[in-house]
């Protein structure tokens, strides 16, 4: 059986740039699960006060915490990525909830090398279940899967 693994985590903004950051937000913002009101509320609330207001600030605060390898989040996940790869045959790649690499990125990646695989096993980096951040990534991933009609097993590793 031919297995790969995507370890995902949160996400990060492309770069400390206003506009990245404004499109992240939005992202994250805009998700039903992180915001838990009607569509209408939450794009009034995320549209036209949050990000307007917030945009340049967190902006700011990336830049403040940026590494030259970029994002720490995703600099950090990479390096789990690279640690556990050396430990497994099985290929390992990184997703982001939120952001790059997307999760569609990470099962075309999986199948551009692996085009016979039989199951994925995605591994939240999430400490524990919350509505907010774990069941977001893994709803997310299970709908890309849908819509993608993958012929693999996709397997969620629970916290």
């Amino acid at each position: 059986m031919k297995r790969a693994i995507i370890l995902m985590n949160l996400g990060s903004p492309d770069s400390t740039e206003v506009r990245d950051v404004k499109r992240y937000l939005h992202e994250f913002l805009m998700d039903e699960r992180v915001i838990d009101y009607p569509y209408l509320f939450r794009f009034l609330l995320v549209k036209c006060i949050i990000v307007p207001f917030r945009a340049a600030k967190s902006a700011a605060a990336y830049r403040s915490i940026w590494t030259k390898e970029g994002s720490p989040l995703i600099a950090l996940t990479k390096q789990l990525q690279q640690s556990v790869q050396r430990q497994l045959s099985e290929p390992v790649v990184i997703a982001m909830r939120y952001g790059n690499p997307s999760p569609a990125t990470a099962y075309k990646e999986l199948l551009k090398e692996n085009p016979d695989l039989d199951e994925v096993i995605l591994m939240p980096l999430y400490p524990h279940y919350a509505m907010s951040s774990y069941e977001t990534a893994v709803e997310y991933m299970k709908e890309i899967y849908k819509k993608k009609r993958y012929h693999f097993k996709l397997t969620t590793i629970k916290p």
